[in-house]
């Protein structure tokens, strides 16, 4: 045998309790030495051989082998803990940055992540972070909207040092605009959508450019004093029609929309476009950085551009690959039609990517922290998918959420000769020792699934509890101990079970297809907390949603 191999063979069997797998081995075995592959038969053979010669071992005699063979295998390596890269250009209270939300929807992953970044750099850099609500839209946003996200934010542990909304300065961009008008740098616009395409299109400008800016400064007062309907009019600014970068060609920069605002109500009309009003808010509220998603960079140009006509600073731009979230649907507009016609419960069904509906299902708030380390400022997109942000949940919940007992088709069984007595079962296998009280009698329920499963002639176990056989269409009682099912050669099946003695408490549980799976559930989930992610053993994590004579639950993961 091959040292290399033997190697590989006895790290298995040390990593999982003194019995190496013949079947993992392999696969080591073939990452390792490819060449091997060749001859996979004899291959096979061979790691039959050795794991079983090995698995004769004590764990000392193994540990032992293992280190003459490799003394550097069983060296613990120190556990690197991930954190955001340097960026070189942030210095110590000096770092000001801005999450910049527009109000008409629900937040969903990806803007979570992009909301941390933002948030994580100026905490690490002791700076501050401004939540800014881009509300220059009457249309689209509304207050309940602010409120989600107000919501989602402190579920996120995201705490802005100050908030804002953008229609708060109306007056500041109606000032600006005039001061670009005044400079020949912004002009009153007539033309139709179609029109204007084609000439921007062909590089060419349109008749309305050709104004003063004394007639285009009459003409702006006119706008605002709502003298032209609704579309036809913009003002726009004097951009580089010759530009490769079709935003620069002349964008408007005012529009006109007889919408009530939520805050303002009727009080403004003419509306700021969001080039304008992002330059203008990033310049003159003292942000240094801005995190976000390199699909803006277009957009950075002429955002640039308008300060430098406005003689206002720049910041410093740190881009990152666009967050693609897979699987579900995650556009706002896509979502309200799937409300309305009632094929999605809400924001928060389960099969949203939603923070509502990842809040509702259990995501911790550790875990967004942890994805976004993993993701850092990669220049190329990133997917996400829920099996991602459910691995990390699953690290990080494992250790110390508690456990209980669920059943989903459970059946009324009889294990006959059953003493009766109290057992106590621990809440976690290591966190939580104790906690959960039963009192057994020969009555007890079983997943139908495992009774179909269970075979005369072989010692089962209930989790915990006790042993029992199969005598026929009988259950018997066998043992106690643990030790007594863990000897024997006619090992069974292991399960979990709940005493059938009128204290339980029934469940539903909102899956993640959106389906209701009803079941029972030992009493001790009574003692939950709404919010508290618990594990239902052999079932999954799930959220305790609401308590009452009924236990709601939503399933997070397995």
């Amino acid at each position: 045998m091959d040292d290399g191999i033997r190697v590989l063979v006895l790290k298995n069997a040390v990593k999982y309790g003194g019995k190496a797998n013949p079947k993992a081995v392999l696969g080591a075995v073939l990452k390792e030495f490819p060449e091997k592959r060749k001859k996979i038969d004899d291959l096979r053979k061979l790691l039959e051989a050795e794991c079983k010669e090995i698995n004769k071992l004590s764990a000392e005699e193994q540990e032992a082998l293992l280190k003459k063979l490799d003394p550097s295998a069983l060296e613990k390596k120190e556990k690197k803990e991930r954190d955001l890269p340097v960026i070189t250009s942030m210095k110590q209270g000096k770092v000001h940055t801005r999450i910049p939300p527009e109000p008409s929807k629900y937040i969903h992953i990806g803007h979570a992540l992009s909301f941390l970044l933002n948030f994580l750099y100026a905490q690490r850099y002791k700076g501050s972070c401004l939540l800014r609500f881009e509300d220059a839209n009457p249309e689209k946003v509304t207050k309940e909207y602010v409120d989600a996200m107000r919501e989602d934010l402190a579920y996120l542990e995201i705490k802005p040092d100050k908030e804002l909304f953008v229609s708060d300065s109306m007056d500041q961009f109606y000032t600006r605009a005039e001061e670009l008008i005044t400079k020949g740098n912004a002009y009153m616009c007539f033309c139709e959508q179609e029109k204007l395409q084609k000439l921007r299109n062909k590089m060419q400008a349109c008749d309305c450019r050709e104004n003063d800016a004394k007639e285009n400064m009459k003409l702006w007062k006119e706008f605002l004093g709502l003298k032209f309907a609704v579309g036809t009019a913009l003002l726009r600014l004097r951009g580089d029609l010759k530009s490769k970068n079709g935003v620069m060609r002349d964008p408007a920069l005012f529009r006109r929309i007889d919408v009530a605002h939520f805050k303002h109500k009727k009080k403004y009309s003419i509306w700021p476009m969001y080039d304008f009003y992002n330059a203008i808010m990033d310049a003159t509220l003292g942000i240094s950085h801005i995190l976000r998603s390199n699909e803006f960079m277009q957009r950075g140009e002429l955002q640039d551009y308008i300060k430098q006509l406005l003689q206002l600073p720049t910041q410093e731009i740190v881009e990152y690959g666009r967050f693609n979230v897979l699987g579900a649907i995650s556009k706002g507009r896509e979502i309200r039609e799937l409300i309305e016609k009632d094929a999605v419960t809400g924001w928060d069904d389960p099969r949203l990517t939603t923070i509502k509906a990842f809040r509702r299902r259990g995501i911790i708030p550790e875990t967004y922290r942890e994805l976004v380390k993993e993701v850092g400022l990669s220049s190329t997109p990133t997917n996400i998918s829920y099996d991602t942000v459910a691995s990390i949940n699953r690290r990080l919940l494992d250790p110390v959420a508690k456990r209980f007992f669920l059943l989903t088709d459970s059946v009324p069984v009889v294990i006959e000769n059953t003493p009766l007595k109290k057992v106590e079962l621990n809440l976690h296998p290591d966190a939580h020792k104790g906690g959960r009280k039963f009192e057994i009698s020969e009555k007890f329920l079983l997943s139908k699934k495992d009774l179909s499963q269970l075979e005369e002639g072989k010692i089962h176990r209930l989790m915990d509890c006790i042993n029992f056989e199969k005598k026929g269409k009988k259950f018997v009682f066998h043992s106690e101990e643990y030790s007594e099912f863990k000897d024997t050669k006619n090992k069974g099946r292991i399960m979990h079970f709940l005493p059938d003695n009128g204290k339980n408490v029934p469940v539903s549980v909102m899956m993640d297809d959106a389906s209701v799976v009803e079941g029972v559930a030992e009493g001790t989930l009574s003692t939950f907390a709404v919010d508290d992610v618990v594990q239902a053993e052999r079932f999954g994590f799930v959220r305790v949603d609401k308590k009452g004579k009924q236990v709601d639950l939503w399933f997070s993961h397995k």
